[in-house]
């Protein structure tokens, strides 16, 4: 009977609970169509009602993903000198010094480099290079350029490229600062507003060889800052670059030189993409002042204008680069015993193109001469310190090969690497040497990885 009792006392506790709830909703719920009903009975009478809405969230930016990237580029050959110049003219050459039947399996390019985006606005780049020579001398112990080898004779590395990157200073312009590529000829940066379309991008082959301002020493890369910018930001086939830099590329110049912190160099660029971008145009200035070679001779100074031109299309591509030189009071006349202003001139044409899907095909032609106003019954000596310049020396240099590409970034190119060397001098000068040439055969493999 207890336990009855007690039974019958839950249910009905639960019973009054269940009723009591059902009760507070439905007063609720006739309070808030009370309430409705009052809206509506407002607004239909012609009262304005104004609510509130909380904004939603913002949504967290899931598209871009920061660019952390390790990559790598390198290129190297077997190569057999089958003739080399009696000589040893072009000292700006990787084969100058290397005697006649020499073969040996040699890097001339190893990078490694680092891409890290700081946020979306800033990216730092950073390269580490090696570019030995099949002449490379024992820690500058050589004339030789470029010399990449340590006291024991291994390879190093040095930096080439140490930069910070601002997307979009303005639309369309990004500004860099550091060491830097200069628009002579090297840029190509996807995802920038920095150009694309420059002549060693598009000639594609600097594995077997450099643009003919870059053979030269026309400068790829310096201490300094750059704008980089498009003026169809959209669309991105006009643009420019403007850069001023120390004109020491990878250099650290003591303050006791006399080019540090006095002179520096000027680079302008504008390029273009014409007819569906198949048709590139580029025109290039740059301009140095440097210090005298002595008091006599007073300010020097050098400069460059070069106009790119390519069609690019497939099956074949081609292209033409050409351009001027002029060096203030560069040379001396040892007849005159007079400085003069010199001027290089150069040509440059290539032609690139598909056979099958793994298989191309490269040809290039470059013609340099070093002083277009030689008088050849003199002699001259020089004064600028650009590069490795000789006004005596007529070059014509050709390549061509095949390229095997059994994957992405990965090429095997036999090819053919010959100079031919003329004196500008009449052969009845002092001095004079006959025409001769350096011949190399190679076997060139090219890859890359991580971009």
């Amino acid at each position: 009977m207890k336990r009855l009792f007690t039974n019958i006392a839950c249910t009905g506790l639960f019973a009054a609970l269940f009723l009591t709830a059902a009760s507070s909703s439905a007063q609720t719920y006739a309070s808030n169509e009370a309430i409705g009903k009052k809206a509506t009975a407002k607004a239909d009478s012609g009262s304005t009602i104004t609510t509130t809405t909380a904004a939603p969230k913002a949504q967290d930016d899931t598209a871009w993903h920061p660019q952390r990237r390790l990559w790598g580029y390198t290129f190297g050959d077997f190569y057999y000198d089958a003739h080399a110049d009696a000589t040893n003219r072009g000292p700006e050459t990787m084969y100058n010094g290397v005697p006649t039947y020499r073969n040996a399996f040699q890097f001339r390019r190893l990078y490694l480099g680092y891409d890290y985006e700081i946020t979306k606005k800033f990216k730092a780049e950073v390269l580490l290079a090696s570019e030995p020579n099949a002449n490379t001398g024992v820690n500058g112990a050589t004339s030789i350029q470029n010399g990449d080898n340590l006291v024991d004779n291994k390879m190093a590395f040095w930096i080439k490229n140490f930069n910070i990157r601002m997307r979009d200073l303005w639309t369309g312009t990004d500004f860099v600062i550091g060491e830097i590529s200069t628009p002579g000829f090297a840029l190509n940066e996807p995802g920038t507003n920095g150009p694309t379309s420059l002549s060693e991008t598009t000639w594609a082959y600097r594995s077997i060889e450099k643009t003919i301002t870059d053979f030269h020493k026309n400068n790829s890369y310096d201490v300094g800052a750059a704008l980089q910018g498009t003026f169809d930001p959209a669309t991105k086939n006009f643009g420019y670059v403007l850069m001023v830099g120390n004109n020491t590329t990878a250099s650290l110049l003591p303050a006791s030189n006399p080019n540090t912190g006095f002179y520096k160099i000027f680079y302008g660029d504008i390029w273009g993409k014409f007819f569906n971008q198949h048709l590139y145009v580029d025109f290039y200035y740059d301009n140095a002042k440097t210090a005298p070679a002595t008091f006599a001779i007073g300010a020097q100074s050098h400069s460059i204008k070069k106009i790119f031109a390519a069609y690019v299309s497939k099956p074949i591509s081609v292209g033409v680069e050409a351009y001027t030189q002029s060096f203030t009071q560069g040379v001396e006349n040892s007849t005159t015993k007079a400085p003069e202003d010199a001027t290089a001139q150069g040509l440059s044409i290539w032609v690139r193109g598909n056979i099958t899907k793994n298989l191309n095909f490269f040809a290039k032609r470059d013609g340099y001469q070093p002083n277009s106003d030689f008088i050849n019954t003199d002699s001259y000596t020089v004064n600028t310190n650009y590069g490795s310049y000789n006004p005596t020396v007529k070059e014509t240099f050709w390549t061509a090969g095949i390229d095997y590409n059994p994957t992405k970034n990965v090429h095997f190119m036999p090819n053919f690497w010959l100079i031919d060397y003329k004196d500008n001098r009449d052969p009845a000068t002092t001095g004079y040497v006959a025409p001769d040439h350096t011949l190399v055969y190679r076997f060139t493999f090219f890859f890359t990885f991580g971009k």
